[in-house]
């Protein structure tokens, strides 16, 4: 069998990939490979040929040589030898094998990946870089993001206003679920696409005209109806209680409300929850 040019075997590495053809497959020796059932020669692919450029080999060279047998080397005398023959195909790969610009990019992308979870990029705010200077209730949403989404802080927002039909609705959202589960819609709020208006799966809302109540527990929050107090919100992090009732003495522990002035809504209303230790 005479090698392609490229391959750029001497004479003497030649002579031996003749001295293998000429050999009979029952003739030659098999390798230990694991599971192998002795029903493949020593040209045979192994099973883990499948596999992409394993965390161990540094260079495209030692992959190569991850697939050099001892019996190779017993033959051919040369292991850059067979790292050439099975670059090109002609052992132990069977056109399988990564080329070197495919092994190279997969490198890359592993080195790359290690890297984000080791250095992880800190998460882009959906307010940053927004004017909102004009907007009083978005600017104060835009300076609680960061330690809501933290964990630092559990906040709850009620709005009063008229929805896209015209109908009065009011409601209590979690501001750190509405950031997780519906970024798109936040985003487009911040950029002053869209109204930050009461829906069905926030805590609690109330449409007027149609006298339909909704309520629906989130992952910060438990929707409670003490008859004492009246609507309150209990935080699953620290068992604290929010209690939303203007006429109450205190909003609970931990908690301060802030009326927001703003043309927008007929009533704005921020509950802030500072998350505590559980007791």
């Amino acid at each position: 069998m005479d090698a392609p040019p490229e391959l750029g075997l001497t004479t003497a590495e030649q002579e031996l990939l003749d001295k293998f053809d000429r050999r009979a497959p029952q003739d030659l020796p098999l390798p230990p490979f694991a599971g192998g059932a002795g029903a493949c020669c020593w040209l045979s692919l192994p099973c883990a040929v499948t596999r992409p450029c394993a965390p161990s080999c540094c260079s495209y060279d030692d992959y190569l040589s991850s697939f050099v047998t001892p019996t190779d080397l017993k033959y051919l005398q040369s292991e850059g030898a067979a790292r050439r023959i099975v670059e090109l195909g002609y052992m132990h790969g069977g056109g399988e094998l990564l080329r070197r610009e495919e092994f190279e990019g997969r490198k890359a992308a592993l080195a790359a990946y290690r890297e984000a979870l080791l250095c992880p990029k800190p998460r882009q705010l959906l307010s940053a870089g927004r004017d909102l200077s004009a907007h009083p209730l978005l600017r104060a949403l835009a300076d609680r993001e960061l330690p809501v989404r933290r964990g630092m802080l559990a906040t709850i927002v009620f709005l009063r206003c008229k929805n896209a039909r015209g109908q009065e609705v009011s409601g209590y959202i979690d501001l750190g679920q509405r950031l997780t589960a519906d970024e798109a819609g936040m985003a487009a709020v911040f950029a002053l696409q869209a109204r930050l208006l009461p829906q069905p799966t926030d805590l609690s809302t109330l449409n007027w005209t149609s006298n339909r109540l909704d309520s629906c527990a989130s992952a910060n929050f438990e929707v409670v109806a003490d008859p004492a107090t009246g609507l309150a919100f209990k935080n699953k992090r620290d068992r604290k209680v929010i209690i939303v009732d203007p006429e109450a003495p205190s909003p609970g522990d931990y908690t301060t409300w802030t009326e927001v002035g703003t043309d927008e809504y007929d009533q704005a209303v921020i509950f802030d929850h500072v998350i505590g230790r559980r007791t």
